[in-house]
C-alpha cells in the first residue's frame, strides 16, 4: 500500500517510487527505493477532470512558445532578412515575394512556400504549402 507525503508516494516500510537512476527517458522503469529527496523520487498528482486542455487553433502553447495553426515566416538574421523557403524537398533561404496573387492563398509579402503554423498534434514546425 501506498500514500501520498507531500511530493512522494510512499509505501508502509519508507520507500518510496523511483524513477531508476534518476534518467529522464523514455520507457524508464520505477522501482521502490530509500527515500534520498531527488527530483526523480518526487511526483504531481492531477486529477483527469482537472487536466488542461491541449491549446486549439489561435492559442499559445506555452511550453513550444508557439501559437496553434497561427502562419508565421521564419526571417533570417542575415543582413538580406531573407525567409526560409521550400524549393521541392530542400530548405532555401529565399528573398519574399511582392504583390503575391491573394486568390491563389498566397501571403502578401511570401511565397506560400515561406508560410509556417505550428502543429499542435505533431507539436511541429510545418510548410503551409505541404505539411
Amino acid at each position: 500500500m501506498f500514500r501520498r507525503q507531500g511530493n512522494f508516494i510512499v509505501n508502509e516500510k519508507g520507500k518510496v517510487l523511483d524513477v531508476h537512476g534518476g534518467a529522464d527517458a523514455e520507457n524508464r522503469n520505477i522501482i521502490v527505493w530509500t527515500k534520498h529527496g531527488k527530483i526523480n523520487q518526487q511526483w504531481d498528482i492531477v486529477y483527469a477532470d482537472e487536466w488542461p486542455e491541449p491549446p486549439k487553433k489561435g492559442e499559445l502553447n506555452p511550453d513550444f512558445g508557439m501559437y496553434v495553426e497561427r502562419h508565421f515566416y521564419i526571417i533570417s538574421q542575415l543582413p538580406s532578412h531573407r525567409h526560409l523557403d521550400v524549393i521541392g524537398n530542400k530548405l532555401a533561404i529565399k528573398t519574399p515575394a511582392q504583390d503575391v496573387d491573394v486568390k491563389k492563398q498566397e501571403s502578401k509579402i511570401g511565397r506560400r512556400t515561406q508560410v509556417w503554423y505550428f502543429d499542435q498534434n505533431s507539436l511541429t514546425i510545418r510548410s503551409w504549402s505541404n505539411n
